[in-house]
């Protein structure tokens, strides 16, 4: 098997509200079904579905992996939809800041060291 991509597909509880948290943390939407939005950030594309299981969503994690720690904090402390959000912690292999989403998904937000 050559794996030449894979996507997530993130749950939501509220379609619309999901949709407004990835838009205001960078990403583009593309519009598939009415139950179903690709979003985009340069190379990078996952599903926002139309779907909720709480199991699901509380167990839910997506590492981000940005080149700018400080300018992506930045943006997403001014998300109004988020649930939560970290600080940037100092790892040894990088720096990662922790936010959560509007159905408890959590994206670790991460610049890896070099």
């Amino acid at each position: 098997m050559d794996v030449l991509d894979i996507k997530a597909f993130i749950p939501s509880k509220d379609y619309e509200l999901s949709r407004s948290f990835y838009s205001e943390i960078g990403f583009k939407s593309e519009y598939v079904t009415d139950d179903l939005t690709l979003f985009q950030n340069g190379e990078c594309l996952f599903f926002l579905q139309r779907f909720y299981n709480q199991d699901l969503a509380n167990n839910f994690m997506l590492q981000i992996c940005v080149s700018d720690i400080e300018e992506a904090f930045e943006l997403c402390s001014t998300s109004r939809h988020k649930t939560k959000i970290s600080p940037i912690q100092q790892e040894s292999w990088g720096k990662v800041f922790y936010l959560w989403g509007p159905v408890g998904e959590l994206l670790h937000i991460t610049e890896l060291g070099s």
